[in-house]
């Protein structure tokens, strides 16, 4: 995939449901409840059980969705991520030998970053997109406003932190997209098996992104 084309998805869609699965079966489901709830950008970490195998029949049982991958910290995650069908790629960090791979691969990677001088290096090495993580423990949607404001022409990706409650307010501070794990699935309803309520919470934040206006873009 073309990394314009990418883009285009992030800011179609708006939000990633980053999925950590402690078993296939389980990913399936949490897959499908997002699905459900209208999301279309499904990150399987490589955290998960079994993770080419998830990644693999979510490409098949969910063709209208864009499958990715992220937690992804060497370039053998990343060639078995793109053997598994991957479409795209999240890093917790920024590696320039992850990035050219992802390049020579055609997976648009988006690396992790914090500082406004990471995000900018992240960038100029190659980056899709960059992640900007734990935006949470840098005080949220204010940080993204401000490193937003000098650094405008870059994509960034809040995650770590984002909620369904203040997902539309990070893009309308300037956030291309942003990623949800834990507020999107919560691990009460996870343990209860309560994919209806997963899905609701999608609903919601589909919701809640189609509300939401930037000057950004």
């Amino acid at each position: 995939m073309e990394r314009e084309s990418f883009l285009q998805l992030l800011r179609q869609h708006r939000a990633i449901a980053v999925i950590r699965a402690p078993t296939v079966e389980v990913g399936l489901q949490l897959a499908n409840a997002a699905e459900e709830g209208g999301l279309r950008l499904l990150e399987i970490t490589w955290t998960s059980a079994e993770p080419e195998d998830l990644v693999n029949k979510l490409r098949h049982q969910l063709p209208h969705c864009t499958i990715g991958v992220g937690t992804a910290l060497s370039t053998a995650d990343l060639k078995a991520a793109g053997a598994a069908g991957a479409q795209f790629c999240f890093c917790p960090h920024t590696d320039p030998a992850l990035i050219d791979l992802a390049q020579r691969m055609a997976i648009p990677i988006v690396p992790g970053a914090l500082t406004p001088n990471e995000i900018v290096t992240a960038w100029q090495t190659g980056a899709a997109a960059v992640k900007v993580f734990p935006v949470g423990a840098m005080g949220g949607t204010s940080y993204v406003r401000a490193v937003g404001e000098p650094l405008g022409h870059i994509p960034l990706v809040p995650t770590g932190g984002v909620t369904v409650e203040n997902a539309q307010a990070m893009v309308q501070a300037g956030a291309i997209a942003v990623g949800l794990s834990t507020s999107l699935f919560p691990r009460p309803l996870v343990a209860a098996q309560n994919w209806g309520a997963i899905a609701q919470l999608s609903a919601d934040l589909v919701h809640r992104l189609s509300q939401a206006t930037t000057t950004r873009e």
